[in-house]
């Protein structure tokens, strides 16, 4: 926890320190079992029709959603 420790200092005290809080986030996804790419997902789906799959459903089944609601 040091490391975020250093990195709240330095925020506090106004001390720009980029490549330390990019490598803290590019250490936690790394060691994450399933990242947060949903938000990525959608907007792919939405701008490009590529579906996505759902943690709630079997793997391998894949989803649309008609986000403005056009089809009928």
């Amino acid at each position: 926890d040091g490391w975020r420790e250093v990195l709240a200092v330095s925020n506090k005290l106004g001390i720009p320190v980029p490549a330390f809080s990019a490598s803290l986030d590019y250490f936690d996804s790394y060691r994450r079992d399933r990242l947060p790419q949903n938000l990525t997902q959608a907007q792919r789906d939405y701008f490009g029709a590529h579906t996505y799959e759902r943690l709630d459903k079997p793997r391998g089944e894949f989803f649309h959603t008609d986000w403005m609601g056009l089809s009928s």
